[in-house]
């Protein structure tokens, strides 16, 4: 029963949408009503500057991190910490808060990786910053990088249940990012440093 509650918590910190509560205390309206319409840091960073973004990047991640590190603590098996991670990404995506409307997960996916195994984590951050360095496209890095976890996943902990969640949030942010591929495809989508 212990582990199917940390799965509900893990959805329900999920749910906790961080740019939306970041861009309210600030007094930026919603941002899924303004700039791209996303409550990720990259938009918070376009409604807000510097600080909303940091704010925004640091709560989306931890709300991957905390019910992760929670099941740990708790001595859950790899099936039980895969699933919180999900669910964690999946109250992102879907928050139960905030009308199931929710950003892409890159950094609540980046906290659960960081969580089951911080060398996962670490690859995912080197995997992003390389294709970011190398191609200049945001989203580009982030579709990449999260098409590696699952490789990442299994190779570094040996466990089939975490490669398989990772799989998972891979191919959920690639749907979610879904209208970045097309701009990418036309050579429209935003580089990074450029307005």
């Amino acid at each position: 029963m212990t582990g199917f509650l940390m799965v509900f918590i893990g959805y329900l910190a999920g749910s906790l949408s961080a740019g939306i509560i970041v861009a309210r205390l600030m007094g930026l309206g919603d941002p899924r009503e303004d700039g791209s319409g996303n409550p990720g840091a990259t938009n918070l960073l376009r409604l807000g500057g510097r600080n909303a973004a940091a704010a925004t990047l640091l709560g989306d991640a931890l709300k991957g991190v905390l019910p992760v590190l929670a099941g740990h603590a708790l001595g859950l098996s790899s099936g039980f910490l895969a699933l919180i991670g999900l669910a964690a990404f999946l109250g992102h995506l879907y928050p139960v808060f905030f009308g199931f409307r929710g950003g892409k997960g890159i950094a609540t996916g980046l906290g659960v990786f960081v969580a089951w195994s911080w060398l996962v984590g670490l690859g995912v951050i080197l995997s992003w910053l390389a294709i970011a360095a190398l191609m200049r496209i945001s989203s580009l890095a982030a579709l990449v990088s999260f098409a590696l976890a699952p490789l990442y996943a299994l190779f570094i902990t040996g466990s089939r249940p975490l490669a398989a969640a990772a799989a998972v949030m891979a191919l959920l942010t690639t749907w979610r990012h879904r209208s970045n591929i097309q701009r990418i495809a036309r050579g429209e989508e935003p580089r990074i440093g450029r307005r």
